[in-house]
């Protein structure tokens, strides 16, 4: 059985529809073919140091979440990422044979240091080798992400290339990228343009805890345009963006009803939005009534924590003490 591994969701709040039909979906479906270790990231946000009764209580959101996707705990390993301490002496050992220059031309890198100047922090800069201490840990052959992630998964492939190559044995594996299609998957967000995600607003994403309202309201607030003015145009980002959560969320003929319309110049993108909302309030109930019926059960979830763990320290224990041996300690 081939291995697996998710570089996990930051416990930084809900979890969204972007999650959802990105990694997460297709982790879910594979996991009665693969051994597969899933974690929520809580080393990784705190490179924006989250106050501490904000991440564990975001920590056990994310995990009833995974659940109520349809996460089994009895298939697969579901830890928190600071259970397993194996991860940060791995990190340590890619750390030293990682240079400076590769990790500031790493994109996120250089988006988040733009957007955040004075939070410019060692763990932001070496997030790509936590990352791939993540996978290298269980020796994954598969990581299922999204297109955002795929850089950081070929600098994965990197770190592991050159510890092969510094240490002359061919110990670490090339993990690919996993998906159930061509491509890789990217939900857009409500603000038009980019995927979706987390924002200050909180308006970008529709998240699996949001109720009917809630949800309404973002939907009827996304960002349009004017409408088509030539028959069968091509449809600027900004409504591409919204016909492709159509497409997810809806039915077919009322993805094409819509395409129609708004290739004769007839669409009237209220209706659109309405038929939106109605049709994700109909995806999002059952999960978020799910997560609360799980939230409210503290055993289970430390039970499904520590088992998770268990099951990675097995795995991750065996790695680091091979490479301490290779390395020489």
């Amino acid at each position: 059985m081939k291995r697996i591994v998710v570089s996990g969701i930051r416990p930084t709040g809900n979890l969204h529809l972007g999650n959802y039909f990105g990694a997460l979906r297709n982790f879910i479906r594979m996991q009665d073919e693969y051994n597969c270790y899933f974690f929520i990231a809580d080393y990784h946000s705190l490179t924006t140091h989250p106050h501490p009764d904000h991440l564990r209580q975001n920590v056990k959101q994310i995990l009833a979440s995974y659940i109520a996707c349809g996460m089994d705990p009895e298939k697969v390993a579901i830890y928190a990422q600071s259970d397993l301490p194996e991860t940060v002496e791995l990190y340590l050992f890619l750390n030293m044979n990682a240079y400076l220059g590769e990790l500031e031309r790493c994109t996120s890198f250089k988006d988040k240091a733009r957007q955040n100047p004075d939070n410019i922090n060692a763990g932001l800069l070496t997030y790509p080798t936590l990352m791939a201490a993540d996978i290298l840990i269980h020796k994954a052959d598969y990581v299922p992400v999204g297109k955002d992630q795929e850089q950081h998964l070929e600098m994965t492939r990197t770190f592991a290339h050159r510890f092969n190559s510094i240490y002359g044995m061919d110990y670490f594996g090339q993990p690919q990228a996993f998906n159930f299609g061509s491509n890789l998957v990217k939900i857009p967000g409500l603000d038009g343009s980019g995927k979706m995600g987390k924002s200050e607003s909180g308006n970008n994403a529709i998240f699996l805890t949001d109720d009917d309202a809630v949800i309404r309201k973002k939907i009827m607030r996304a960002t349009t345009d004017s409408g088509p003015v030539e028959m069968n145009q091509q449809k600027p980002e900004v409504i591409a963006n919204l016909f492709q959560l159509v497409k997810v969320l809806c039915s077919e003929e009322t993805y094409k009803s819509f395409d129609e319309a708004y290739n004769n110049c007839t669409i009237r993108y209220g209706d659109l939005k309405k038929q939106l909302a109605e049709d994700t309030i109909k995806f999002v109930a059952p999960f978020r009534e799910r997560i609360q019926e799980i939230l409210a059960d503290d055993a289970y979830l430390e039970k499904v924590r520590r088992v998770g763990a268990e099951k990675a320290h097995e795995s991750a224990s065996k790695t680091v003490r091979e490479v301490r041996n290779i390395i020489g300690f």
